[in-house]
């Protein structure tokens, strides 16, 4: 089977990256999505995600007639869904996204075609997307029901990639390819070894949706460990920088470094999943969940015994009165995505505590939604730095290290991330 033209629905952190790798392979790539303005901007040549490189690499594609956006279903030999995977309020998996895909992609299905679950999903939910596509074309048959003789060939091949690194990671990493047939995982390997230069490792799929979660808990349980130690060492009077680097000087030791908490589409969701599927037996990945989830309130806590002591020293001093530099909402450093950071939730309820708080966030031109209020401002380094009454460092983004002894001049200073260490 030859793969003239892809399909990849969902052109965000994952689908767009993808969608460009494939077309810079000369390979005629058509990005399916529902928002309209950054189906625009990717015809324009222009990216509408912070990634380096992506822009080079999509103004070629799009320059040279092999990638184009739209926000109708075409006909295409593969289709590859990246489309979100959160969980709702009570923490079970929202599939919505992925079911939507599915009904958009469904009419121009055809005998032979190959359809791969890309986004992060919950044991069985490859299987439930061939039911979803099922129910919608009854003339084509599916693998939960005639398995290697079906006419569509279904897989999930988990994204592993590092927001800042996605391109370099989609070609060099291994990817572990799920197909629901052995001839599922077939074609889709041929497919994927089109950019793929690690080893495509192939098995079930329902296999390959819980490595991906289980790589993913691993972080998340590690993480954990790391912010409980940041908080015990806080209680005891004890720099945690310098305690980790001394018990990592342990030949077989490696602690991780703590944070503001775990943010971003994959660690602080994914162990959600395992734990819904598995709830009595996934205890540790549940506790780990809790501690990383508890952080944000833990450094809020922090900040308002700053505020406590202003209002001591200064007792004319009201609430509205006192500003707060709150430096990074991105989930990690260096990114522009905002996807269950802990620093803007922890940014947020700073502000509903009724001080003047101003964000110092590079990588974004305007506050989101959530953070449009008349106590908030986007606001330059080196003013916030000249007039916060406190300072948080929530993330530590490179441009907040070539300002460290700026920053460490300041009296009240939050470092919740080791800048300063």
């Amino acid at each position: 089977m030859s793969f003239n033209t892809i399909s990849v629905v969902g052109l965000g952190y994952v689908g767009l990256p993808t969608a460009a790798v494939f077309a810079s392979r000369r390979m005629n790539v058509i990005g399916l999505d529902v928002n309209q303005e950054a189906i625009d901007t990717i015809n324009r040549g222009e990216i509408h995600i912070v990634e380096p490189s992506l822009d080079i690499i999509v103004r070629a594609a799009v320059t040279e007639g092999y990638l184009r956006a739209t926000n109708h279903a075409e006909p295409a030999e593969a289709f590859m869904i990246a489309v979100p995977t959160p969980f709702k309020d009570d923490r079970v998996p929202d599939l919505s996204y992925i079911q939507a895909a599915a009904k958009m992609i469904a009419p121009v299905l055809a005998a032979g075609n190959l359809v791969v679950l890309e986004s992060t999903s919950p044991v069985g939910t490859t299987e439930q997307l061939s039911a979803w596509l099922a129910e919608e074309r009854p003339d084509l048959t599916f693998p939960h029901t005639h398995g290697e003789r079906s006419d569509i060939r279904m897989a999930h091949c988990p994204e592993r990639v590092l927001p800042g690194q996605v391109i370099r990671e989609l070609v060099e990493n291994d990817r572990v390819i799920g197909g629901m047939t052995p001839k599922c995982s077939e074609v889709a390997t041929r497919l994927y070894k089109q950019v793929v230069q690690g080893d495509c490792i192939t098995t079930t799929a329902r296999t390959a949706e819980l490595a991906k979660l289980t790589e993913n808990s691993f972080r998340d349980v590690n993480i954990a460990f790391a912010n409980e130690l940041s908080m015990l060492c806080d209680k005891l009077d004890i720099n945690v920088w310098e305690m980790i680097g001394l018990a990592n000087r342990h030949p077989r030791v490696n602690i991780l470094t703590p944070g503001a908490g775990v943010g971003g589409h994959c660690i602080a969701v994914d162990p959600w999943f395992i734990v819904d599927s598995c709830p009595e037996e996934a205890r540790i990945i549940r506790m780990a969940r809790e501690i990383n989830d508890y952080k944000p309130q833990w450094v809020l806590e922090k900040v308002r015994q700053q505020l406590d002591g202003i209002h001591a020293d200064e007792p004319g001093k009201t609430r509205q009165d006192i500003k707060v530099a709150c430096l990074g909402v991105a989930f990690k450093p260096n990114i522009d995505d905002l996807r269950e950071s802990p620093a803007l939730s922890i940014t947020e309820s700073i502000a509903g505590l009724g001080c003047q708080v101003m964000i110092v966030e590079p990588n974004i031109k305007k506050l989101p939604s959530r953070l449009e209020r008349d106590n908030v401002t986007l606001t330059p380094l080196a003013r916030a730095l000249d007039e916060a009454d406190v300072v948080c460092v929530l993330v530590k983004h490179s441009a907040f290290v070539e300002e460290i002894e700026a920053i460490r001049g300041r009296s009240k200073v939050l470092d919740v991330v080791g800048l300063l260490s």
